[in-house]
């Protein structure tokens, strides 16, 4: 990512993956507001809401002139590659970027799912909370296609008490183990999320990257003794869950061929957020009163799986359709760049003459 280039009067130059051109034209909702004075240009977009408003995608998005539009590729191009989807609650990878990690898995990607937390403050009771959640971990994991999942079980909502140098090794090894290439978290430079897991992990997750590779030198060189090595995490998703953050969007990604996907691992969150068995149980407080609702189907697997898509699901459908996709989910993308020494090398291989 070119972190300086940001939007000026329009999405401009943005191109597809793969070649194709992302945007034709600016979306409706990017241009030029009636309230504001004709030489005014806004530098934040309010995102559309659907009539359920789930309040799963941000209030407000600053697009980057770089803007790329990700589409499904054909076949196993990530084959080989391996994914890291940290969280620091059950639910946060599913709610908010469940649909690009499903979608990179079933483009060859080997995934993992990593949750910090122990959940404890999601549940009818504490040790009622831990437990659930992390049979939710282990369920969330297997419907978005992970090879495995790992819970460090910090306490909930109290990790900024714990130190960041522990977090931050202990994700360095799993990352070096199994030898990461990309990673997905919430997005460590947005600090105005009211949740403060959410900002020690985004940090822990950012700081760890860099230190995993060849790139943060000699640390931890017991781990390299013991016969781990470097990785190179070349690309970073990070996502946004504060309404009124800084909320820069520079990569849209198109999960509509894995809505699905995202939905069952959402119905997976029994112990908490506002998926798991609230269909089921709308279908049963309807059938009380006499009623049902053909929506929710017979059945109370029928009456979750609907429940989701159509109510919690509906903002992604409003998010996409800014761009002419059926679902989207939005990103700060952060790739990989040449460094000095590839661009000197590029440079030498290309001028250097005989003596």
């Amino acid at each position: 990512m070119r972190r300086r280039k940001f939007l000026g009067r329009s999405v401009a130059g943005s191109l597809a993956l793969g070649g194709a051109a992302a945007l034709q034209q600016p979306p409706p909702a990017y241009g030029q507001s009636p309230n504001l004075p004709p030489a005014v240009t806004p530098t934040a977009y309010a995102v559309p809401k659907g009539e359920y408003n789930a309040s799963l995608t941000s209030d407000y998005h600053t697009y980057a002139s770089d803007l790329v539009i990700e589409r499904d590729q054909p076949g196993k191009p990530h084959q080989g590659k391996v994914l890291a989807a940290i969280q620091a609650h059950s639910d946060d990878i599913t709610l908010f970027c469940a649909g690009a990690v499903a979608k990179l898995i079933g483009e060859g990607y080997t995934g993992y799912l990593i949750r910090l937390s122990n959940d404890e403050k999601a549940g009818k009771t504490v040790g009622h909370g831990v437990v659930q959640n992390e049979i939710d971990n282990q369920e969330a994991a297997k419907a978005l296609g992970c090879k495995k999942a790992f819970s460090f079980y910090y306490r909930n909502h109290r990790m900024d008490d714990c130190a960041m140098i522990e977090i931050r090794q202990r994700l360095i090894f799993l990352f070096r183990l199994l030898q990461v290439n990309t990673v997905f978290a919430m997005d460590p430079y947005d600090h105005y999320d009211e949740n403060p897991d959410h900002i020690v992990v985004g940090k822990a997750v950012e700081s760890a990257s860099w230190m995993a590779s060849p790139g943060g030198g000699h640390e931890y060189p017991e781990q390299l003794k013991a016969g781990l090595k470097h990785c190179q995490i070349r690309e970073r998703y990070y996502h946004s869950r504060a309404p009124q953050g800084h909320n820069l969007v520079n990569r849209v990604v198109d999960i509509s061929s894995y809505i699905d996907h995202k939905v069952r691992s959402n119905v997976a969150n029994k112990g908490k957020g506002p998926a798991g068995d609230n269909g089921m149980r709308l279908r049963q407080e309807l059938a009380r009163q006499g009623k049902k609702l053909p929506l929710l189907g017979n059945d109370d697997d029928s009456a979750n799986f609907h429940y989701v898509k159509h109510f919690l699901m509906d903002d992604f459908r409003i998010l996409g359709k800014q761009f002419g996709l059926e679902y989207a989910e939005t990103f700060r993308y952060i790739g990989q760049e040449p460094s000095l020494r590839q661009a000197v090398r590029k440079y030498v291989d290309g001028h250097a003459v005989p003596l």
